[in-house]
């Protein structure tokens, strides 16, 4: 897995840090970090803050995301956006659906 990961010690928390290009190519990456041991989590945190590209297939990678542990993930974050991102997250309205910082 080329994402980086990390739970909180109490592992209630899960934070995926996701790379510079947040595209198509990350697919795979992104669907095993948030799918893989995180049974007993119950908020997701997306840190971007190395993020300077977000396609709309990124996007649709959140949606996803959120629609899979919908019903067992009570809180979802997306921290430390750069501008342009927090633009493009904004402009989709993701602030909806997810808790922006």
């Amino acid at each position: 897995m080329s994402l980086d990961r990390e739970f909180s010690a109490d592992g209630k928390e899960l934070t995926v840090f996701v790379e510079e290009k947040f595209d198509f190519s990350k697919v795979q990456d992104f669907r095993m970090a948030y799918s893989q041991g995180v049974e007993a989590i119950d908020c997701i945190v997306i840190n971007l803050q190395k993020t300077e590209y977000m396609d709309s297939s990124a996007l649709g990678m959140l949606l996803n995301m959120h629609r899979t542990l919908g019903e067992q993930v009570t809180l979802f974050k997306i921290i430390k956006c750069r501008p342009q991102v927090l633009k493009i997250l904004l402009i989709a309205r993701f602030d909806k659906k997810f808790e922006i910082s």
